[in-house]
């Protein structure tokens, strides 16, 4: 049954790709927020950052995710015993590997920040990243309906890749109990490609992405997520996650991404190092595979350690 259920799902790929409708979904999407918005570079400071995403665990051909990232804040070289020191500047790098069906998409980003400040804790930070994206087609993998669409039916039995090359734009107002920003996911629409063409354009995205920090006491504190994603081929998206972050050492976290799915999230902080990891379940009313979907997170601090509450409080989001 399970493999008749995939079947279907992958008979609606071609819509998906030909027009450029693939969307990440990630239930920690609090912990990448560099890519999704490139002003957020460095938000955190120097770090590196790797996740997987295993959607419908157990299934033959279901969805993959790999992630890596690293950010640099120059200024930290020179301060990296002061935990409150933010550079003008960020720097960063993502890269992110997909599979799902017969596609195999991977983006690279580079992605520079710049921050204003506004005032005492206060900054306005403005970002973009230049997006380059290649995906290849496995035509031995298309399914008899795959095999029947218009644009893809020239590449059965064979292979087919296309580059493209975009832009992402972003601008945040920050500050170490809140944030608020909005950024834009392929602003050229992927009119610069080339290879084999068998996606149209790839939508403009944007994202709003809000969080907010309350300490309760000097063992509790609780962080709040919100993301909504506006997509011209696809509904709209809201999803949200709410953690309580306990004697500065583990995390307990909830998240919802209405209609489609409901997470529990688990995770541990340690000096320099910060583990993530969320069980995801489909909502019922969703149509989608029943199996869960697994999530892993690392961070690695690359020259402050978290020793102390102001740390914390200042970065962990």
């Amino acid at each position: 049954m399970k493999k008749v259920y995939l079947f279907f799902f992958l008979a609606l790929l071609p819509t998906i790709v030909v027009n450029g409708q693939s969307r990440k979904y990630v239930s920690q999407f609090n912990q990448l927020q560099s890519y999704f918005n490139p002003s957020l570079t460095g938000y955190e400071g120097s770090i590196v950052r790797g996740f997987v995403r295993n959607q419908w665990a157990g299934l033959d051909g279901a969805p993959k995710t790999y992630f890596l990232s690293a950010e640099f804040d120059p200024a930290e070289i020179r301060n990296v015993d002061d935990a409150a020191v933010l550079g003008k500047t960020a720097f960063g790098f993502n890269m992110v590997h997909d599979n799902y069906g017969p596609f195999v998409d991977n983006e690279f980003l580079l992605s520079y920040a710049s921050r204003i400040q506004l005032g005492t804790a206060t900054n306005l930070r403005l970002g973009g990243s230049v997006n380059y994206n290649t995906v290849r087609l496995d035509g031995n993998n298309l399914t008899t309906e795959m095999a029947n669409d218009p644009t893809v039916n020239q590449y059965v039995n064979s292979f087919a890749n296309m580059n493209i090359v975009d832009f992402n734009l972003g601008i945040s107002v920050t500050h170490q109990n809140y944030y608020f920003s909005y950024g834009a996911q392929n602003v050229n629409q992927g009119r610069l490609s080339n290879g084999d063409v068998f996606m149209d354009k790839k939508p403009l995205i944007s994202i709003f992405q809000t969080g907010f920090k309350q300490p309760i006491n000097q063992n509790l504190s609780v962080y709040s997520h919100v993301m909504y994603r506006i997509q011209s081929d696809l509904p709209s998206n809201i999803e949200f996650n709410v953690k309580a972050l306990l004697m500065d050492k583990f995390w307990l976290g909830i998240g919802h991404r209405v209609d489609y799915a409901t997470n529990f999230q688990l995770g541990f902080l340690m000096s320099k190092v910060r583990f993530g990891y969320a069980y995801e379940i489909p909502a019922q009313r969703s149509f989608m595979i029943s199996n869960p979907t697994h999530e892993f997170m690392a961070s690695f601090f690359i020259f402050r350690k978290l020793e102390n509450r102001s740390d914390i409080g200042n970065l962990i989001w």
